[in-house]
C-alpha cells in the first residue's frame, strides 16, 4: 500500500509539471507579460530540476529515507500554495523552483524506496506502479488540471495539486516504515559513470530528445488558441497527447523486448521528428482545416516520442547495468536539462517568427538525436576481420 502513495506523489508531480504547458496563455493575461515570458516557467523549473536533484540527493544521502521523502514533498506543496498566491511573475518563478527542488528531491528517492519496501519478486512492479503516476498525470492530471483552470482561474490549479500532494505526503507518513536503506551514490559515483563513453552519448540523444519535444509542448497551447481551441477543447487536445504518450510507453517497451532498444529509439525518434514537421505542415498550410487536423501531430508525438524513453531507458541500463540507478538518475537530469533548453528555444522562436515555427525547429533537434543514435550504433558494430593473404 506505501507503494501507492509513492505513485500518488509522482501523480501530483507529474500534472503540476505538464499542465502549465496548457495554463501559460492565462498565466500571461493576468500577470501582464508576453507567452514567451511565461514561458521560462518551464526553462526554470526543468533546469531547476537538473541541477537540483543530483545535488540534493549527495547532499541527504545520509538523512532516513522516509524524512527526505517528507521533506521533498512539503517543499513541493509550498511551492504550489506560494504559486496559488504570487502577485507577480518574479514571485512565481521562484515558487516554480521550489516546486522543482521539491519534485527533484522526491521522484528518484520515491524509486529507491519503491525497491526497498517491496519483495524481490515484486521489486519490478513496485518500480512501474511509482514511474505509472507520470504516466496517469499525462492522461488525467494534465487534462483536468487545465479544465480546473479554465473554470476557476489557474491558481486553482496549484491548489488542486497542492491538494494531491498533501493526500500522498500523510499516506507515506502513515504508511512507510522508519529506517529505510540509504544508498543514494555519491558525487565521485555520479561523475565515473557520466563519463563513459556510451553513457554520455545517450546523454546528448536524451537532451537532444527532450529539447525537441520541449520546444514545442511548452508552447501547446498557443497554436491552439490561435486557431480558435477554446479550454475545454485544449484539455481534450492535452487529453489525446496523454492517452498517446501512455500507450507509447507501453507499445515502446514491447517493442523493445522484441525488437530491440536500438530499433525501437530509431523508430520511436522517427515518428516523434515527422510529427513535429507535420505540427509546422498543417499550422502553415492547411490552415482551414488545421482545427481538425492538428489532432494528429499532436497524437503521434505522444505516441512516439514516449514510446522512444522505454527503450532509452533499457539501453543506459545496459550500458551500466552494475550502476543502473546511478544511470537514470544522471538520464532524469539530461531529460530536465533539455526540457529547460527546449522552454527558452521555444521562447525564441516565438518572440521571432511565430507559434507555427515551433515544429521546424523542435523537429530539427529530435533528427539530431536520431543521427546521434544512428552514430552511436554504427560504432558499436563489429569491425570485419581482415585476413592475412
Amino acid at each position: 500500500m506505501s507503494v501507492f502513495w509513492l505513485a500518488l506523489g509522482a501523480f501530483a508531480i507529474g500534472t503540476e509539471g505538464f499542465v502549465i504547458a496548457g495554463l501559460l496563455p492565462a498565466i500571461a493575461g493576468d500577470l501582464s507579460i508576453s507567452v514567451a515570458a511565461a514561458g521560462q516557467l518551464v526553462t526554470a523549473y526543468a533546469l531547476t530540476y537538473a541541477v537540483g536533484s543530483p545535488i540534493l540527493a549527495v547532499a541527504l544521502n545520509n538523512i532516513d529515507r522516509r524524512t527526505v521523502l517528507a521533506l521533498a514533498l512539503s517543499t513541493f506543496i509550498a511551492g504550489n500554495l506560494a504559486a496559488m498566491v504570487a502577485s507577480n511573475y518574479a514571485l512565481l518563478l521562484a515558487s516554480r523552483m521550489l516546486m522543482a527542488l521539491g519534485s527533484g528531491l522526491c521522484m528518484p528517492t520515491a524509486l529507491a524506496v519503491s525497491v526497498a519496501v517491496a519483495s524481490p519478486e515484486r521489486r519490478g512492479r513496485a518500480v512501474a506502479l511509482v514511474t505509472s503516476g507520470l504516466t496517469v498525470a499525462t492522461v488525467i492530471g494534465v487534462p483536468l488540471g487545465n479544465l480546473v483552470g479554465s473554470l476557476l482561474g489557474w491558481r486553482a490549479t496549484f491548489a488542486m495539486v497542492a491538494i494531491i500532494g498533501a493526500v500522498a505526503l500523510a499516506g507515506l507518513l502513515l504508511g512507510l516504515p522508519r529506517g529505510l536503506p540509504r544508498n543514494t551514490a555519491s558525487l565521485g559515483e555520479r561523475l565515473a559513470v557520466a563519463r563513459h563513453r556510451n553513457v554520455l552519448l545517450a546523454l546528448v540523444i536524451t537532451i537532444l530528445w527532450a529539447l525537441g519535444g520541449f520546444t514545442i509542448f511548452t508552447y501547446f497551447a498557443v497554436p491552439l488558441r490561435a486557431l480558435g481551441f477554446d479550454a475545454a477543447r485544449i484539455s481534450l487536445a492535452l487529453l489525446v497527447f496523454g492517452a498517446a504518450a501512455a500507450i507509447g510507453n507501453v507499445l515502446g517497451g514491447l517493442l523493445a523486448d522484441r525488437l530491440g532498444t536500438a530499433a525501437t529509439a530509431a523508430l520511436g525518434l522517427i515518428g516523434m521528428a515527422s510529427a513535429l514537421f507535420v505540427h509546422s505542415l498543417v499550422l502553415k498550410f492547411l490552415p482551414g482545416q488545421a482545427h481538425y487536423a492538428i489532432l494528429g501531430p499532436i497524437f503521434l508525438q505522444g505516441l512516439a516520442g514516449w514510446a522512444f524513453y522505454p527503450a532509452q531507458v533499457a539501453s543506459i541500463i545496459r550500458i551500466e547495468p552494475q550502476a543502473s540507478m546511478v544511470a537514470l538518475s544522471i538520464n532524469a537530469s539530461a531529460m530536465y536539462l533539455g526540457f529547460a533548453i527546449g522552454g527558452g528555444l521555444g521562447g525564441a522562436v516565438l518572440a521571432a517568427w511565430s507559434p507555427g515555427d515551433l515544429g521546424w525547429v523542435g523537429g530539427l533537434s529530435v533528427t539530431s538525436a536520431l543521427l546521434v543514435h544512428l552514430a552511436r550504433g554504427w560504432q558499436a558494430r563489429p569491425k570485419p576481420v581482415k585476413i592475412a593473404g
